[in-house]
């Protein structure tokens, strides 16, 4: 598996993630999923990773910088065909390493309180996230949880 920068320019992260939104919305009120649309996905605060193999896009995440030496994990999602095989917990380690490079002193992130998300939120405590109050512009929501991890 090959985990570089993705530049989006070949489509393939925002199929993944469009499939995703569709998704959501099985757990979640339009007004609770907090996915990137199209224009988000092209912020120049937001980097993503893609994870390929033999070319082929199974994973992807992002890294949200903020303002205040802080930033968000965004656009994790493993393609179905590759669940449960460490996609997810490879992606994450090479954006936790970039956020230290960059000197952050944490990463938060938000994600579902069904019981669909548990395999993600198991992903995030293994590698030491703990739950925390909504951070940035979130609310408190009942379809939402956040976690934050200290770096």
């Amino acid at each position: 598996m090959d985990i570089a920068l993705d530049d989006l320019s070949d489509g393939a992260i925002a199929r993944l993630l469009n499939a995703h939104m569709q998704q959501m919305h099985k757990y979640s009120p339009p007004e609770s999923i907090h996915a990137l649309d199209s224009q988000q996905l092209k912020d120049p605060k937001v980097t993503f990773w893609g994870a390929r193999i033999d070319g082929v896009l199974v994973g992807c995440g992002a890294l949200k910088a903020f303002g205040n030496n802080e930033a968000e994990i965004k656009s994790m999602k493993t393609a179905d065909t590759h669940l449960r095989q460490g996609v997810g917990a490879k992606i994450l380690q090479q954006i936790i390493i970039e956020a230290k490079s960059r000197r952050y002193c944490k990463v938060s992130l938000e994600t579902g309180s069904d019981a669909a998300f548990a395999p993600a939120i198991a992903l995030y405590q293994r590698f030491g996230f703990v739950e925390c109050e909504p951070f940035g512009e979130y609310e408190a929501d009942p379809y939402s949880r956040f976690f934050t991890l200290a770096l």
